[in-house]
């Protein structure tokens, strides 16, 4: 029953961005520098949000988590995952999404789509060459994700990533720590 509750209240926020013209359904993938290339089946599985610049989707969750999951017709399963309003609530399935690469040169521009005709626009700004972090963002820099493999990032490698969107045209001062669980705990599976 929660979570029927929660797909339609998903449904009717993202129905109504969708009319008021939101940005972050609009726009072109811009000049946001990527990667040269991205190696799909590394970039798949669970990555811990570690940062992002506050909006309402993700507004007031503890330990949250993005899972991609390849397909064979090469698009990606994703769903986002995690605690609300407390680090001892259950972790939940929020929502779920269907990616399709777009820029299949660099395979870092995908679009994002949610009950299969609402595109969100998403662009790999930066990977760790070993895929143990990720810097993600959108064209109109309101939105962007810091995620990591791990709960914890150090302060160093936060920096880093910080300033990977500053050059990119970002404000960094948006960016805020979500609060994450100190054990790691898979996501349920799609």
């Amino acid at each position: 029953m929660k979570r029927a509750r929660g797909a339609v209240l998903l449904a009717l926020v993202l129905a109504t961005l969708a009319g008021s013209g939101c940005s972050l359904l609009a726009g072109r993938f811009g000049d946001l520098p990527t990667p040269d290339h991205i190696d799909l089946a590394r970039y798949m599985g669970h990555w811990r949000v570690i940062a992002n610049i506050p909006y309402f989707a993700e507004d007031g969750c503890f330990d949250s988590i993005e899972s991609y999951a390849l397909r064979p017709d090469g698009d990606i399963d994703n769903w986002f995952s995690c605690r609300r309003k407390s680090a001892s609530a259950p972790l939940e399935r929020i929502a779920t999404a269907r990616a399709e690469v777009v820029n299949r040169q660099t395979n870092a521009e995908w679009n994002v789509k949610f009950l299969g005709f609402l595109k969100i626009k998403y662009v790999a700004l930066a990977v760790d060459k070993d895929y143990r972090w990720i810097a993600v963002g959108h064209p109109s820099r309101q939105y962007g994700w810091v995620m990591a493999r791990d709960t914890v990032m150090d302060e160093a490698t936060y920096q880093q990533i910080l300033k990977v969107f500053a050059d990119s045209g970002y404000d960094t001062t948006r960016f805020v720590k979500v609060p994450q669980a100190v054990h790691a705990v898979d996501p349920p599976a799609f």
